[in-house]
């Protein structure tokens, strides 16, 4: 699955020659083997570097404090999202749920590979759930909805369909 992602993150972030991904170990963690240097290991590296190479390096954050933000969520999607069991679903959601209550982006103000990793990581757990679930957690729901209609996001994955009237409530004049 992190190869799909990778490919996705390659063409979203407008990278013209795609890489070659293998895997290592009963994770699967991914490799990128470039032609010089030694292997990169690992999503959050390789997605890093792929930010780099192709001169966004915005993408990492803006500042200091931006920079650490998006590390620790990209932290979050490799130890507490991958790989997670079923019961603990309902309790990343919760704390998504209410991070995400004034922020527009996991990384506040603007569009991060955060968001992008976060996304990718998500989508089959937000696929699986019912109207009503999604409908329990609105602001995850809501930033999802956002990130896959962010231009160049969702190349491997299909849309979640998003009931607009309960996450986007109409403002009354």
């Amino acid at each position: 699955m992190a190869s799909k992602e990778l490919s996705s993150l390659e063409k979203c972030l407008g990278l013209k020659k795609p890489n070659k991904y293998s895997t290592q170990g009963e994770r699967k963690v991914p490799v990128l083997q470039k032609n010089s240097g030694p292997a990169l290991v690992g999503l959050v590296t390789i997605a890093s570097h792929l930010v780099r190479e192709a001169q966004k390096t915005e993408l990492l954050g803006d500042s200091a404090e931006q920079r650490a933000v998006v590390q620790q969520w990209l932290e979050y999607r490799v130890t507490r999202l991958d790989g997670c069991f079923k019961d603990e679903v309902k309790v990343i959601l919760k704390e998504l749920n209410q991070y995400l209550q004034d922020k527009v982006y996991m990384a506040g103000n603007c569009f991060t590979l955060a968001d992008v990793l976060m996304y990718y990581g998500l989508h089959h757990i937000v696929m699986e759930l019912a109207v009503q679930e999604r409908e329990r957690y609105l602001n995850v729901t809501r930033w999802f909805d956002h990130i896959q209609h962010y231009p160049g996001v969702r190349h491997h994955l299909p849309p979640v369909v998003v009931l607009r009237n309960r996450v986007y409530p109409s403002v009354q004049h």
